[in-house]
Parts: structure tokens; C-alpha cells; sequence
């Protein structure tokens, strides 16, 4: 998990929103942890903080574009709501 605070409300409310667009099951993977990618309540049970090795499944005829725009989201946009969350302050 990259991002500084973790998997908190929004973050998981992003996941779970995008994950929510492809037909796939998806799930996320904490050590014995596996939750829907698509509920936000499940992620927010895995108490993912910075520095978490998360895990991505998909399975469905849209999985790898699923899982392409997740690692994206969890790479690239969560990393820019950070940056813009610290500018703030």
C-alpha cells in the first residue's frame, strides 16, 4: 500500500467504485485476508496501511482489464490524492 494513510474510507470508497465497473470477480488479498474489491466495508476491514502487501485477484472475461486499471488506480492515483491532500495543510 502506498499511500500514506492507507486504505481509509475514500481510498476504499475509489477501489471499490472502480472495481464495481467490471463484470470480473476481483478480490483483495491481505496474508489470510481475502475481501470483495467491489464492498468498501470489506476493504476497510483489512486495515491496509502503508507499506501493506496487498494482492489482486480477478477472474471473469474482463480481469486483466480490471486488474491493468486497479494497479493503476492504487499506483498513480492514490499516490496524487496524497500529494494533493499534504498540499492542503
Amino acid at each position: 500500500m502506498l499511500n500514506a494513510q492507507g486504505l481509509h474510507a475514500r481510498p476504499a470508497d475509489m477501489v471499490a467504485r472502480l472495481a464495481r465497473r467490471y463484470r470480473s470477480q476481483i478480490e483483495i488479498v491481505k496474508g489470510n485476508e481475502r475481501v470483495d474489491a467491489k464492498s468498501v466495508l470489506g476493504l476497510l476491514t483489512l486495515g491496509a496501511y502503508q507499506g501493506i502487501q496487498l494482492t489482486l485477484y480477478a477472474q471473469g472475461d474482463d480481469a486483466e482489464e480490471a486488474l491493468d486499471a486497479l494497479v493503476d488506480l492504487f499506483e498513480r492515483e492514490l499516490l496524487e490524492q496524497e500529494k494533493r491532500a499534504a498540499e492542503e495543510e
